[in-house]
């Protein structure tokens, strides 16, 4: 298994948690339903091939997202090996209720940095959203269950532009007030760039100390992964990506996909930095993903394998003259 390649480069963490979340944002804007017994096999195929952190669904209503109505039934066929760690995205009280009965490790919480995107991704005002987080927060805690929280357009809103970081700051003090310590910044519309990675994390270790930062990158403009180059030279351990480079938000105009989660595992080995994955069998799923549903994939190390996948002289014909 090529898990870890070298000593950690240039001062970068020796281990980083990937998170997939393929499962969730990565198919909830796909028309054609992906049949449950497809998500679920992905993710056990997914498990076995070293991964432990997943986003797997997210219990919202069937009309606003179809393609994750059956929430229930996929956590239920989950391989829950040892170490694996099974959240799901909740954004009120009765989808709280129903992931707690679904018995997920921990509900993930979400607003928007900016107005504009809440409403149109949660249908309500920031504040609002933020009131009702005291709720889920309630039905987790009795059920025994941790809430991570998630700010969205972090980095940036398709409506508005830039987002201040004082706005980021706002919904971070709502959630450690909550008692909520793990906050991931998504950048929704992969708006965001390295400076701005480097400005927000920098923002947020000062004021919230306390808070464990995950990073969530989309690839719209081509420069997903190094913003995962700047977050890992501010120390952060934790990052969400996507199957396949799958995903887009459905309420926001031009999110394509997530980071891929191969291209990402490949980067961080090659940095010498360990994730407990191993790469070809990553790869190998990616691919009989790919092939099961017929969806073209944007991930890159899937199709051109590792840098030292090496082919034989006779595979390729000799030039002529």
């Amino acid at each position: 298994m090529n898990d870890r390649a070298a000593t950690p480069f240039a001062g970068y963490p020796a281990r980083v948690e990937v998170v997939e979340v393929g499962p969730r944002d990565g198919l909830q804007s796909l028309r054609e339903q992906i049949p449950t017994e497809v998500k679920i096999a992905t993710i056990n195929a997914l498990i076995a091939a070293g991964l432990r952190r997943f986003e797997a669904t997210s219990f919202v209503s069937p009309r606003a997202v179809p393609q994750l109505a059956d929430a229930a039934g996929v956590i239920a066929g989950i391989d829950r090996v040892p170490g694996l760690h099974v959240t799901a995205l909740v954004p009120n009280a009765r989808g709280a209720e129903a992931a707690a009965a679904a018995g997920v490790d921990a509900m993930v919480v979400f607003v928007s940095a900016s107005e504009s995107h809440n409403l149109k991704n949660l249908n309500r005002p920031r504040a609002e959203s933020i009131a009702g987080l005291a709720a889920v927060r309630d039905i987790a805690g009795g059920a025994g269950i941790a809430v991570q929280g998630a700010v969205a357009t972090a980095f940036g809103c398709p409506f508005e532009g830039d987002v201040p970081v004082a706005s980021v700051l706002d919904v971070a003090r709502a959630y450690r007030d909550l008692g909520i310590r793990h906050l991931t910044l998504g950048d929704t519309t992969g708006m965001a760039t390295p400076p701005l990675v480097a400005a927000l994390c920098r923002a947020l270790r000062a004021e919230l100390p306390e808070m464990e930062i995950a990073l969530h990158f989309h690839n719209t403009r081509g420069v997903g992964l190094a913003n995962v180059m700047a977050g890992l030279a501010e120390g952060v351990t934790f990052y969400e990506s996507a199957l396949g480079g799958l995903g887009g938000c459905p309420f926001a105009p031009g999110a394509t996909g997530n980071i891929c989660t191969e291209d990402l595992v490949y980067l961080l080995h090659e940095c010498g930095i360990g994730t407990g994955v191993d790469l070809d069998r990553l790869c190998n799923v990616a691919r009989g993903f790919a092939e099961t549903t017929g969806l073209d994939l944007p991930g890159q190390v899937m199709k051109a394998g590792p840098r030292l996948a090496l082919s034989p002289l006779s595979s390729v014909a000799t030039a002529c003259g």
